[in-house]
């Protein structure tokens, strides 16, 4: 009876044996999976072993097998190719708003989608210039109840926070809980963002996820959200900024259309004058971080319209040039 009751164990064992330990540079031979059976107490002979592949083939695995002295079988095409998988772990390990253990969580699931033999080429560390890693441990959770929030289109309320040079968290609004409907989240400057229409305000605002604390889903319906569009709303806000919308209407150099296509779309209409310039309407929400993209497009760029961006920009740049022009 214990007998005819591990034979059922035989397929299983042996897909994971071939998962866990089989690449096509590492294939396993018929005498090291009668071993691993015998583990279990499960006699197996050479000629069962050969059904027990074809039929593993027959359920969907892409068992393949090698024929030599140095033969046997191996998995060859997997859910994930060890280039995807590494392209993963690259992104796991070097995403800003993951913790250092929700990374290593996250890498080491990915790397049980490899053998244990490519799994070590995933153990690798992935250097990003000045990467720092958030403190909040809940986003990983935050997102995905808000991803349940918006599905179901129901409010949520949250309290929100800012770090003091202590690292001690301050509750804004004295601590009382906003209450959002949330329209979407934004990934930007590798920051998650929630947008949404504040429902104590009753206007459109954007808030990072990583400072959100307490998320509830609330009962209450949320506000209709035909219309949204968040690939336009994060178009206009430079850093996710806060700030006056505009139509902004700038002159270029002619060197300039692919940096402005970067980061308008390839859909942005670009008015040549003459072989050298062009002009562009863009709607904008002027903020600090749009002042410093056009800072870094130096001479190349002027601000045609509107008269009181101009100014605006203008006092920005005399500021920092009387702060740096002072003695001492």
């Amino acid at each position: 009876m214990a007998r005819g009751a591990n034979q059922k164990k035989k397929l299983p064992i042996l897909t994971k044996l071939l998962l866990s330990s089989s690449d096509e540079e590492h294939p396993i031979s018929v005498a090291q999976m009668t071993q691993e059976l015998g583990r279990w107490g499960i006699p197996a002979e050479r000629k069962s072993i050969y059904d027990d592949m074809e039929q593993l083939r027959q359920l969907g695995l892409d068992v393949q097998v090698r024929k030599g002295k140095q033969g046997g079988w191996f998995i060859g095409q997997r859910d994930f190719e060890l280039a995807e998988l590494k392209l993963l772990v690259d992104a796991v390990a070097s995403s800003r708003f993951l913790t250092q253990r929700k990374s290593g969580s996250l890498i080491r699931k990915l790397e049980s989608l490899a053998s244990t033999h490519q799994a070590r080429q995933l153990q690798r560390q992935v250097y990003v210039d000045r990467r720092v890693k958030t403190m909040n441990e809940h986003i990983f959770y935050n997102v995905d109840k808000l991803h349940t929030a918006i599905a179901a289109n129901r409010v949520v309320s949250f309290c929100y926070f800012e770090y003091n040079m202590h690292k001690q968290k301050l509750y804004r609004r004295e601590g009382a809980r906003y209450r959002v409907t949330p329209f979407g989240l934004i990934w930007d400057s590798e920051n998650y963002y929630l947008a949404g229409r504040d429902e104590i305000r009753r206007d459109l605002r954007h808030y990072r996820v990583d400072k959100m604390d307490d998320i509830v889903i609330t009962g209450i319906p949320g506000a209709n959200r035909d219309g949204w569009d968040p690939e336009g709303y994060a178009r206009r806000h430079f850093g996710m900024y806060a700030g006056r919308d505009c139509r902004l209407t700038l002159r270029c150099a002619a060197p300039l259309a692919g940096v402005v296509l970067d980061r308008f779309g390839q859909d942005t209409i670009l008015v040549p004058e003459g072989e050298d310039a062009f002009t562009v309407t863009l709607d904008v929400v002027v903020s600090p971080p749009l002042w410093g993209w056009l800072f870094s497009l130096e001479d190349g760029v002027e601000i045609l319209s509107p008269q009181w961006a101009a100014q605006q920009f203008r006092t920005q740049l005399e500021q920092l040039l009387e702060r740096y022009s002072k003695e001492g």
